[in-house]
């Protein structure tokens, strides 16, 4: 580590940053290898569950630029090490601004450097000791092209005049908050939307969803590798009465399903004994801020559906013209709010102000970047006034 951290120290310009996880593996998304290059250090691969301290390492990288390939990705991780930057460049963030159809890694390597770079260890378990060799070249190659890469997009980005749009962007992803935890998460089963109904079933698959999850992060393994999706969902379908019933259904007979079948029947069990004024509502509370789903808009907030019919195709017709992806140049959670606080004003008896200035000032509170805002507001604005 000291040899490392000397030559990173002595090398020139920005650092090229990568971090492999062991997603789909194990529980979390912990870092299980850190990638960096330098020019002048050459490619330096850390291992952090094995490295010790990392404080050397944290400052000799707390200064230089740093270049990472869809940022948000690896950041978590990367600052959970204790490791953050004081400026960054996304190569995948820039490729979006340029309009660029595919923004993998390795699609923006051959289109813009035109190298090709392997991608065969892509979903492997990170987590795995001793990482084989084939491995480490792979996750070398990851960091190898990122300088040569930052700099053509960059030479792109001010030909194109959107250098300034990106440094916004970076400075954005750089700085924005952990996003809040999600309310009543076990909701997000993969097919348990329209399966899972009645509130006593609700009440199943919460309770088995938080013992898996319990279990997963005792183990350190990926919850749905311990019982699967579909189990849960089956589970709370059939709502099985006994622990013969539940080890009858065909999702829980595999062994790792059998290995733990007293802890899912007891959260079963639990689900079971809750009295009907415990039982989750059918639909998910709304977390604070945020809005109903739009599909309901037309039934409950007429103004409000209206509005966003003028919003979307507004902020995608301007996207299109100076090609960025609409949800680049306002997020959809950003229009659907934009909408919604013009339709509460129309529908309380007030008529909306919507003249560019005001539009602007309303993205602004919204947390739209300058340039969003610089771009989206006169198009949102003539399409507004127009319609209202």
């Amino acid at each position: 580590m000291r040899a490392a951290v000397e030559a990173l120290a002595g090398g020139t310009g920005p650092v090229a940053v990568d971090a492999e996880r062991a997603s789909g593996f194990r529980y979390g998304q912990d870092a299980y290898l850190v990638q960096l290059r330098r020019e002048g250090a050459g490619t330096v691969l850390v291992d952090p569950v094995d490295a010790g301290d990392l404080t050397s390492l944290a400052d000799v990288l707390d200064g230089p630029e740093w270049i990472l390939h869809a940022a948000d990705q690896d950041l978590p991780c990367l600052r959970d090490l204790g490791l953050a930057p004081r400026s960054l460049f996304d190569t995948e963030l820039a490729a979006r601004l340029l309009g660029r159809e595919h923004v993998g890694l390795g699609a923006v390597v051959e289109e813009t450097l035109g190298l090709r770079l392997a991608k065969d260890h892509a979903a492997a378990d990170w987590s795995t000791r001793p990482l084989p060799e084939s491995w480490l070249v792979y996750a070398a190659l990851d960091v190898e092209l990122l300088a040569p890469l930052r700099e053509a997009l960059a030479a792109e980005l001010a030909s194109a005049g959107k250098a300034e749009w990106a440094a916004q962007e970076f400075e954005y992803v750089r700085t924005r908050p952990p996003r809040p935890a999600k309310v009543d998460p076990w909701r997000k089963t993969p097919r348990a939307g329209r399966a899972v109904r009645s509130p006593r079933s609700l009440a199943i698959l919460r309770e088995l969803w938080t013992a898996r999850e319990e279990l997963a992060a005792e183990l350190d393994r990926t919850p749905s590798k311990i019982l699967s999706h579909h189990a849960l969902v089956a589970a709370a379908v059939a709502r099985p009465t006994s622990r013969r019933k539940l080890a009858a259904l065909r999702e829980f007979s595999s062994r790792q399903a059998r290995q733990h079948h007293e802890l899912w029947w007891e959260a079963v069990e639990r689900a079971l004994a809750l009295p009907e004024d415990q039982l989750p509502p059918p639909h998910a509370p709304l977390p604070p801020g945020e809005l109903p789903q739009p599909r309901s808009w037309a039934r409950h907030h007429r103004d409000a559906a209206e509005a966003l019919e003028v919003v979307r195709p507004a902020v995608r017709d301007r996207a299109e013209e100076i090609r960025v992806p609409q949800e680049l140049l306002l997020s959809p959670d950003s229009q659907r709010h934009l909408a919604w606080n013009l339709g509460e004003e129309r529908a309380s008896g007030r008529r909306p102000t919507t003249d560019a200035t005001s539009v602007a000032r309303r993205l602004e509170d919204l947390d739209a970047r300058a340039w969003q805002v610089e771009q989206a507001a006169p198009a949102l604005a003539d399409a507004l006034t127009a319609r209202f």
